[in-house]
This record gives structure tokens, sequence and C-alpha cells, in this order.
């Protein structure tokens, strides 16, 4: 189920990590094609400011992802409404402060992003402010779009998510092509048309949130210090992969001045602009793991983290070698989508881009690894790989082999920065294992306090009602293996196959690959069944409570289960149903 799951999950997610890489994709097509050189490397320089922007949103995603999942791990509603509260509110304060910043300081700003001071000779001072501009307008939908991507995911509104995310890039191309063959807006009118396009995704999104079956709800009492605490905390970590970003562009473009002039920034920009919509599969799949990875933690759940491990990993090769070979036998083309008049930066974009596609695969391990480590609780060590992978590393690649190479020296950067955390790593896998190792098991650095030992853990994979039987079966004579009561382990098994047995014979879905996972974990104090399936949405817990006064034989079996249950707790996430009986 995991495996299937991280599929249709990560198919979503590289999509929506798309929103913002789209826009500035096709926003990078126009102003070369019909504005020019200088407006392309106008739009580079504006590139850390987008990113900066980013960081905030990553931010507070990240933290939500880590916080909210954590509480839906627990079944936790109150948590995660508080979560969504806050977030919300974060959000509209940093997007305020943000958008005022940026349209009081844009001239000082402009310059000290590199495009030189307001001169009659300069007029890439003056596109760089315009682009600017009409940009800082849709900042608000800018973070609203990446900070509502985790809750549509958890919500398992995936497909509005999509929705969402092909309305948003039909109206840019619309309107981007209306500013520049019709109304001459300029690059002041390419930015607003991104700016209104990030509006009409987020209205779309927005719908899932004021429905009646949503799952994370607004409210005043949800707001609170703790919580801030918690989703800055855990966001805090993603700051500073962002910012590593913004300090290695700010470097690669003073270095590409120095060696190429504008030219060799115009044709950063289109590898940039390239690189990003590449980054967005690896962003896809490691969202994905910080996503299941805290539920999973939260959970105490060893063997799905094992598998989600294996899943990330494996995703992160194939996807990404496959992206590698499109881009490096399509970047003649590619870069001609963008620039076809200047052989030079033609044949500058065209090299460089081969040589950073082959960077992708170990970057994708190393950002996957590093948000899975995330959402296990080692920050410190997601912390160490962002100021490596996205900084330190590529910095150091970049000042020696431009020095020794020129140009052709910063493209290898990529590549030999990525490489090296890679190896980073690994060795620090191997020493904290204290062997040489590539097993899932190794490389999920858990400890072995984490959870249960595994002889007092059951798990179990129903596809049919016969498994249900067999799965009571198999569960009562494991409790009586580890010297449960004969009453005790009876009850346990009956509450397996009265909930298992039910959704099989209604909640199963004709034509589609139905299972339920259930996993026992026998503690000193409680035991703790979780009942897992991807079938028709049902609430049994909801479904008690509006039968309660009901016939007392009706509804017998859910009954008996949660009267029963010290507690018993449902939880639809990620479009699966979770109940948690504590006995």
């Amino acid at each position: 189920m995991i495996k299937r799951l991280f599929g249709q999950m990560m198919i979503a997610q590289v999509i929506s990590s798309m929103t913002v890489t789209l826009c500035m994709l096709i926003d990078s097509i126009v102003i070369c094609r019909f504005l020019g050189v200088d407006a392309m490397a106008a739009y580079g320089y504006t590139q850390p400011v987008l990113l900066a922007f980013a960081a905030p949103g990553a931010m507070i995603s990240a933290g939500v992802q880590v916080v909210c999942g954590k509480t839906l791990g627990r079944g936790d509603r109150e948590g995660s409404d508080s979560c969504f509260t806050v977030s919300v509110a974060l959000t509209s304060a940093i997007s305020l402060l943000g958008l005022i910043l940026v349209l009081v300081f844009s001239g000082p700003l402009c310059t000290l992003l590199g495009a030189g001071r307001p001169e009659p000779g300069n007029p890439v001072y003056y596109l760089t402010k315009d682009y600017l501009t009409g940009f800082i307008i849709g900042v608000p939908a800018f973070l609203t779009a990446q900070v509502m991507v985790p809750y549509l995911q958890m919500s398992g509104k995936r497909t509005r998510l999509v929705t969402a995310v092909v309305l948003m890039t039909v109206i840019d191309v619309a309107l981007d092509l209306l500013n520049v063959l019709v109304i001459h807006g300029g690059i002041f009118g390419m930015g607003l048309a991104s700016s209104l396009s990030y509006y009409a995704a987020v209205f779309i999104g927005i719908g899932c949130f004021v429905s009646k079956d949503r799952l994370f709800t607004l409210r005043r009492k949800g707001l609170s210090l703790n919580m801030l605490r918690l989703i800055v905390g855990n966001g805090i970590p993603t700051i500073i992969n962002q910012l590593s970003l913004v300090f290695l562009i700010l470097l690669l473009n003073n270095l590409l001045r120095s060696f190429g002039g504008n030219l060799a920034v115009a044709a950063y920009s289109v590898i940039s602009t390239i690189s990003n919509l590449c980054y967005a599969f690896c962003n896809g799949i490691s969202s994905v793991a910080l996503m299941m990875a805290s539920i999973f933690c939260a959970d105490k759940d060893r063997s799905s983290l094992y598998t989600l491990v294996r899943t990330m990993t494996k995703n992160a090769i194939v996807v990404l070698a496959s992206v590698t070979l499109v881009v490096i036998l399509g970047a003649g083309p590619i870069v001609f989508l963008f620039i076809e008049n200047d052989p030079q930066v033609v044949n500058l974009a065209t090299k460089g881009l081969r040589l950073f596609a082959l960077c992708l695969v170990p970057c994708a391990l190393n950002t996957t690894f590093k948000f899975y480590y995330q959402g296990i609780g080692r920050v410190r060590l997601m912390e160490g790989i962002c100021v490596l992978q996205n900084f330190l590393l590529p910095s150091l690649s970049a000042l020696v082999m431009g020095y020794l190479f020129g140009v052709t020296g910063l493209w290898l950067c990529f590549l030999c920065g990525e490489g090296a955390a890679l190896v980073f790593i690994c060795i620090y896998v191997w020493k904290s294992n204290k062997r040489v190792s590539l097993t899932a098991e190794d490389f999920a650095l858990l400890p072995p306090s984490f959870t249960s030992p595994d002889e007092r853990c059951f798990e179990y994979t129903i596809e049919s009602d016969k498994g249900a039987v067999e799965a009571s079966s198999k569960a009562i004579e494991f409790c009586l293996q580890h010297g449960e009561k004969k009453t005790t382990s009876a009850l346990i098994g009956l509450c397996i196959e009265e909930m298992t047995y039910n959704t099989t014979r209604f909640g199963f879905d004709k034509g589609q690959k139905n299972m339920i996972e259930v996993r026992l974990v026998i503690g000193d104090h409680e035991k703790i069944i979780r009942i897992r399936d991807n079938c028709i949405h049902f609430d049994p817990i909801h479904y008690h409570e509006l039968h309660s006064d009901d016939d007392p034989i009706a509804h017998i079996g859910i009954r008996t289960v949660v009267s029963t249950a010290k507690e018993a707790v449902y939880l639809n996430t990620f479009g699966l149903n979770n109940l948690t009986l504590r006995l």
C-alpha cells in the first residue's frame, strides 16, 4: 500500500511543485523570445528574490508537514486544526510584510542584486525593477499556494491539486501572450501575469477548506505561540536549505559576470529556469518522503519507515535518471525554446545544461534523504546536509573549477557539489551503523529504542474477506505466544475481525486494488491496533455516534469494538482510512 500511495502522491506532488517553476519557465521563454537578452539578464538578477520569498513559504510548508503529520499520526484533531490556523496567520503576516518592503526598497534591492545603478546606459536596472514590481503583487498567492499543497495532500485532494496547477499554467500562458502581443506591457506585465495565475490556483485550492468534509478547520482558539514555535522550529531547516541556494546563486551570478559577462548570466538564467523544473521532481519525491516519514514516525511504525526508504530511493533514482537522459538528449531544442537569435548564449546554455543534468540523480538522493531525516526528527543532520549540498560544497567547487576552467568549470560545480554531499551522507550512515552497507534499514537511521522490538509487533495485509478471518486467528496466536491471557487475545482477535471483515464486504471498490493493513503492538501497559485501508471513505466512530440510540442489537460489531477500546480514533489522511484502537 505504501509503494502505491507513494507513487500516487509523488505524481501529484511533482505537479504541484511546478506551481512556481512552470510560471517561471513560461516567463523565461516569452521574455527571451519577445523582450531580448537584457530582459533575460534582468530576470536572472531577480531569482534570489524569488527564492527568498519561496523560503518562508517552504519553511511553513515543511513545518506543517512535520507537525501536522505527527498530530494526524497521533489522531490529534485539535492539534491539526491549531497547526492549520497558525500557518494561515503566519503566511498572511509574511506576505503583507514582504509586499511592503519590496515595494518601498525596490531600487536599492535591484542594485544589491547586481543589476547596477539607475543610469541612462543601464537598462537592465530598470527592467529588473519592473519585473520585481509585477511579481511582488502576487506574493500573497505565491506563498499561500506553497502552504496549501501539504494540506491538500494530507486531505487526499490530489485531483484538486492537479486541477489548480493546470489552470494556473493555462492562465499564465494566456496572459503572457496577451501582454507581449496585445498590451505590450513589457517585463512588468510578465511579472503581473504570473501573479494573477497564482491567485487563480489559490482560488481553486481553497475550496477544499470550506467544504463539509474538510479535514482542517480554522479556529480562533487554535492560535498558539507553542504551535507557532513548532511550525517555525521544524521549518527552519528548509529556510536554511532555501537561503543556501540564494547565496549560491548570488555567488554564481557574480562569478559568471566576471568570466563571461551578461551573456553568461543570461545563459545561466535559462539553465536556472530549466533546473527549477528538474528540481520539481526532486522536491516532489522529497516532500512525500517528509510527510509520510512524519506520520509513520509519530505512529512508531518501523516497518513502514523501512519500506518508505526503499520506495523513495528507488523512485529518486529511476525518475531522475529518466529526466537526466531527456535533458541531455534534448538540451539543444530546450534552449532553443528560450533563445535562438544569440549563438553565444545558445552555445553557453546548451553546454551548461548538459553538464548540469549530470547532478540530478545524486541531487534527488540527497534531497530525499535530508527531508526524510527531518521527518524522523534528525533535524541537525538535515541542516548540515542543506548547507553542504546547496552552498558550501558547490561554492568551493565553483571557485576552484571556475578559476581552472572558466565558465565550463562553473557548470561542473553542481555535479561536484552533489556528489560530495552524497558521499558525506554515506559516510555518516556507515559511521552511525559501524559498518559499510547500502540497506534501507541502515539508511533509515532508526535507533534500537525507536519502538517496541519487532517480536512484539504483529502485521498482516488483507486483500479478501478470508484474509480478515486469517488475520484475526494469527493475531490471537501471536498474543498467546507472547504471554497474553486467552480472554485478552480473543478480544483483540474479535476487534480485528469485526472491523476488517466489514471493510472487505462493504468498503472494497470493484475494479480497484483494495487492501487493509493491520498492525498490532503489544506494549507493557496497553495494546494498540491500527487498521489502515485504501477503501471507500468510512468513519466507524462517527457512524457509531450517529446510531448510538438505535436497536442495541443493530451494528453490534462496531458497538462492541468501540465500547471495548479505551480510546478509538479515526482519521482519513492521504485518502486512506486510519482507525487506531487502544485497549
